[in-house]
């Protein structure tokens, strides 16, 4: 088995552990490697207002982007589900805002892994985004 994201997964498997989720009782938790080696994790958050939920690879990010990372190799997500869940779409487009080749790294509470990269998962992601706004 491939052991190089066992780290990660295991910081994203804790931060599973701090999760608000008393609506669904869905725990996921992340875990983003910079590209300085540092690990930030993030937990979801849930509000009784769904849309106002955060989601744990969302914490994970902003809390790099707060200590000054802005660089990301990878990110693992983990739940406590059958197969491996992959971010949403609106993680995946956030995710892309600052590494569109991130290594995503989806896992199981019971050791079951998947692994992908976010161009695949979200390809061209600034596609009719500000379309009439010159971007860099």
């Amino acid at each position: 088995m491939n052991t190089q994201f066992d780290n990660l997964i295991q910081n994203a498997l804790g931060a599973c552990l701090q999760v608000y989720a008393p609506y669904s009782r869905f725990a996921v938790g992340a875990a983003v490697q910079c590209k300085s080696a540092a690990v930030f994790i993030g937990s979801n958050i849930e509000n009784i207002s769904y849309g106002l939920t955060i989601c744990a690879e969302r914490i994970a990010i902003g809390s790099a982007v707060a200590a000054g990372q802005r660089e990301f190799a990878a990110i693992a997500v983990v739940a406590d589900t059958i197969e491996p869940i992959v971010p949403c779409r609106a993680c995946r487009q956030f995710l892309a805002e600052f590494s569109p080749d991130l290594i995503v790294v989806s896992a199981t509470v019971a050791g079951n892994r998947k692994i992908d990269n976010l161009s695949r998962l979200l390809p061209d992601p600034k596609r009719e985004i500000l379309k009439n706004v010159h971007t860099p």
